[in-house]
């Protein structure tokens, strides 16, 4: 695993927010899901502020993020944002090591 990883699930642990250079673009985030899709290491999150390619909607949106291609990142204190909950289900990890929510329905790995 890469030291991003173990940051990100640190974070996750202890609900601090994530921030970060992702694809150019400055980032704010809260991951809630953390695993591998096809050996690629990803993380669903809210991103609560920051920039991205399609701007950012009022309130925050739901991002996947592979890793390997997030910079600079750092754990902040701060509030947890989460968002409304999802509708559909989640396609960005499919092999699930840690999920923030207590009554996931992914069988994660490891419990937080």
């Amino acid at each position: 695993m890469s030291s991003t990883y173990d940051l990100i699930a640190r974070s996750m642990v202890e609900r601090q927010q994530v921030h970060c250079v992702y694809q150019g673009h400055r980032r704010a985030i809260c991951p809630v899901i953390l695993g591998h899709t096809d050996d690629e290491e990803r993380t669903l999150a809210f991103q609560f502020a920051g920039t991205s390619s399609k701007g950012l909607p009022p309130g925050g949106a739901w991002k996947c993020f592979k890793l390997a291609e997030m910079t600079k990142v750092e754990l902040r204190r701060g509030q947890w944002h989460v968002g409304s909950s999802h509708r559909e289900r989640q396609q960005c990890v499919k092999v699930v090591d840690l999920d923030v929510n207590p009554l996931s329905p992914y069988q994660p790995r490891r419990r937080v």
